[in-house]
């Protein structure tokens, strides 16, 4: 890759980081900064990577205004055997961005041009301003003040992190006078705003079977169970052929986790309309208040770049590991679903994931059960359920064991295909180091594998266990 109007290069880290930043803001696509690479394109690398990574956080966050805290992300990568350090920046929702010495003005505001920053001039400073967002989650006032955040700190303790006492202002849960805001009263203990579920026995609303309602808690809390709650409903179907059995999710589990943590970030919560998770006999529609953000295009939209309605939530989404960084999750949805199943309005976003077709599912007990019970396969036919299936099950051979402690493993991973070896450790009390031998057996035995390195997430390859 070459420098380009979404692209610069650092060799090294320099005293003009943050104009590069604020530019990447002001873009309406925002940009990629990498630093370890050349002018030319030739990795360099860069040493202390961790303290390189610590140092960028801590200068974009006090020395550029508005606060773009949630509209960055740090990025460590290999090359040629190198570190490279990538800033992943999205297009910010309160344009003009600006440095903090030197104002909103010309000096200080910048604009992607070509490859280059350049000076914004005057009068689309004043224009950017005048448009700019005034009603963010973090400008309005919470309805109560008297909030509290211990399911918050939980969540925070549980991926290894601790918030300190002044926790709240560092994450945005005041107002500029110091009051908590609309922002603080989503990730309290308690509130007004509840995510329904709804599934219905038909293909559409006139028969519902079952309703919940998860919320009036933390947003961290509502979303975790919403995640839980799908993942139940989002059951394996299974049909048996001459030569081996075919396992199929209803949907694929890392396209469906993307799209609902998707729809709880990007809803216009301004609106006190929370996303809405419907599960219907040939689909599941999950649908989020507000269009798409202004100035990005569907085009853009779908190629991943990121302009977070909610930077305050997307902060806290990624500190917690619930988003793995900006922009990631529209390209994984479409790994698995096309450009179809989004539909646009102008108030609203709704994803409409049908369920996979299974061949043979209708027959899958009769033929489970004949095949179970020619070729010693542990379970026959789980899908039809009928007397073929039973026998197959009974006569096929065993299901392979788990130790116990394997078991609890591959059931976190299962809930949360994200979750790292320090967070298992963390819950099931015991050293990282005997976790690791566990995943590797498991690994071995071709139940689970890895995809990705650093923040990739795990894949689950057997579900019959």
């Amino acid at each position: 890759m070459t420098e380009s109007n979404r692209i610069e290069y650092k060799q090294q880290l320099t005293d003009d980081l943050e104009k590069e930043v604020v530019a990447f803001l002001n873009y309406p696509e925002g940009g990629l900064l990498y630093i370890g690479i050349d002018k030319g394109g030739h990795v360099a690398g860069v040493s202390d990577a961790d303290g390189l990574q610590l140092k960028i956080k801590d200068r974009l966050k006090n020395n550029i205004l508005p606060s773009c805290l949630g509209l960055f992300d740090i990025i460590l990568e290999e090359r040629n055997e190198k570190n490279v350090i990538k800033i992943i920046v999205a297009s910010g929702p309160e344009k003009p961005y600006h440095l903090r010495k030197y104002g909103m003005s010309e000096k200080g505001t910048f604009i992607r041009m070509g490859s280059a920053s350049e000076p914004m001039p005057a009068k689309l400073i004043e224009k950017l301003f005048a448009k700019r967002t005034r009603h963010s989650l973090g400008r309005i006032r919470s309805p109560r003040q008297d909030l509290k955040f211990e399911q918050l700190k939980i969540y925070y303790q549980e991926s290894g992190k601790t918030l300190n006492q002044q926790f709240s202002a560092n994450l945005g849960l005041r107002t500029e006078d110091k009051q908590y805001n609309y922002f603080g009263y989503l990730m309290a203990d308690e509130n007004a705003v509840s995510i329904k579920v709804a599934k219905y026995k038909g293909k559409n609303r006139v028969d519902l079977v079952e309703n919940n309602e998860y919320g009036y808690c933390s947003l961290i809390k509502a979303t975790n169970r919403v995640l839980d709650k799908i993942e139940l409903e989002n059951r394996t179907a299974s049909r048996i052929t001459s030569k081996k059995r075919i396992d199929t999710r209803l949907w694929n589990p890392v396209a469906l986790r993307e799209a609902i943590i998707n729809s709880i970030v990007h809803t216009d919560f301004t609106r006190e309309i929370p996303p809405k998770f419907e599960i219907f006999s040939d689909r599941i529609e999950i649908t989020s208040a507000g269009g798409l953000p202004e100035d990005l295009s569907h085009e853009e939209f779908f190629a991943g770049f990121s302009v977070p309605r909610n930077q305050e939530i997307m902060r806290i989404f990624k500190d917690l590991e619930l988003v793995e960084h900006l922009g990631s999750g529209v390209p994984r949805i479409l790994e698995s679903y096309d450009e179809s199943c989004f539909h646009f309005s102008d108030n609203f976003l709704r994803m409409s994931f049908p369920i996979a077709e299974i061949e043979g599912e209708e027959n899958g007990g009769q033929d489970g059960g004949q095949t179970g019970g020619q070729t010693g396969g542990s379970i026959g036919g789980s899908i039809g359920g009928q007397t073929g299936g039973q026998t197959g099950g009974q006569t096929g051979g065993q299901i392979q064991r788990l130790t116990e402690r394997q078991q609890e493993i591959f059931d976190l991973i299962h809930r949360n295909p994200h979750i790292t070896r320090k967070q298992i450790s963390y819950k099931l009390g015991i050293a990282e180091s005997a976790i690791q031998k566990h995943l590797n057996s498991l690994i071995s035995q071709k139940i689970i594998k890895r995809v990705g390195t650093y923040k990739g997430y795990w894949k689950i390859l057997k579900t019959n266990l």
